[in-house]
């Protein structure tokens, strides 16, 4: 029976952090066995919104890569592939967008969101949204449908962009005959992770993070500062785990000793230091497969750089297959 395919991106702009492990990557692995799995490093929706740094974007593709495999994508399983390698995503984009009002792409309430934090950030200047951050969505649909993915993993936050690829699909199919596929989601089975400050997202930019690449000594730091019940005074002062950050990793990587941790942490049997150090003791033993796969493929820039070549190649073909079966639809194949 052949395997349905599953098509996920990420946005090469920085290290993975554990908040992506839990709620993204870890899942990657498991599906790889079981899916015709491909994952895609958007680098060109990343210069969406980044496009005054390309240095940046452009370190960030072989660091992610290398964050991928270090967390077990294996690429005999999983095809890795760079976005800009694949023209038909690009031209698949074009055709798409006249399927596609700016009305509904600001409506997109994943858009909205976003939209909304740039005009916090920049004022409310027009040039702050730009063309291809308000066409981002139509992007992800030409991603999508040019691999002809069956299901997409998304949070709960992303299924509106899922949602708008759904409706292009069905768009073309009525005006060209059936032709893409129509995917659908696969929800993450881990909700958003908090961050080290109760943030109640960890991200890249919040300073909150345990980074996948994260040394010894900048992972000790990082627990150490974490957020405790700020009701807690005193080494012996009773506490409520709920809302310590470090009980809630504790949680997080299943440390056997979760039961007495809880129980001394309420009766104030536990110091928060203590308990910190503890915390740091059992991440970095949790974080030790990974680190050990990072530092053999930094090691090996070449073979590294050669997965994700092989890994574009790949994808291009099925691109191409996509595209031409498109543009017959289309009625724009004059040359074949």
């Amino acid at each position: 029976m052949e395997k349905k395919t599953i098509l996920t991106g990420i946005r090469p702009t920085g290290h993975l952090h554990i908040g992506h492990y839990f709620g993204a990557s870890r899942n990657w692995v498991k599906l790889q066995d079981k899916f015709d799995t491909y994952i895609e490093i958007a680098d060109v929706q990343a210069l969406t919104d980044n496009f005054n740094n390309p240095d940046k974007v452009r370190k960030s593709v072989q660091d992610l890569v290398i964050d991928l495999l270090s967390v077990g994508v294996d690429p005999n399983k999983a095809t890795i592939f760079l976005q800009s390698t694949i023209p038909e995503i690009a031209e698949l984009t074009v055709f798409y967008s006249n399927l596609v009002t700016i009305a509904r792409l600001e409506r997109n309430p994943t858009v909205k969101t976003e939209i909304k934090q740039k005009k916090e950030l920049f004022g409310e200047k027009g040039e702050s949204i730009t063309y291809g951050f308000l066409g981002y969505p139509v992007s992800q649909a030409a991603d999508i449908t040019a691999f002809k993915g069956n299901l997409v993993p998304v949070g709960d936050d992303q299924l509106p962009l899922l949602e708008q690829c759904r409706e292009i699909v069905r768009k073309f199919n009525s005006i060209y005959g059936k032709t893409l596929v129509e995917p659908e989601a696969y929800l993450s089975e881990i909700p958003r992770i908090k961050g080290l400050d109760g943030n109640e997202k960890m991200g890249k930019s919040l300073g909150n993070a345990i980074f996948l690449a994260d040394d010894e000594e900048t992972v000790r730091k990082k627990i150490m500062d974490a957020v405790t019940d700020p009701n807690k005074i005193k080494i012996d002062d009773k506490a409520n785990p709920d809302v310590c950050m470090v009980y809630y990793y504790h949680k997080l990587i299943k440390n056997e000793n979760l039961e007495t941790v809880c129980k001394e942490c309420k009766s104030g049997k536990r110091g928060c230091v203590a308990c910190k150090k503890e915390l740091v003791t059992k991440m970095l033993e949790f974080l030790k497969p990974i680190a050990e796969k990072r530092k053999y493929y930094e090691n090996h820039p070449e073979e590294v750089k050669e997965i994700l070549k092989e890994g574009s190649k790949k994808a291009k073909k099925v691109a191409e297959k996509t595209l031409k079966e498109v543009k017959e639809k289309m009625k724009i194949n004059y040359f074949d």
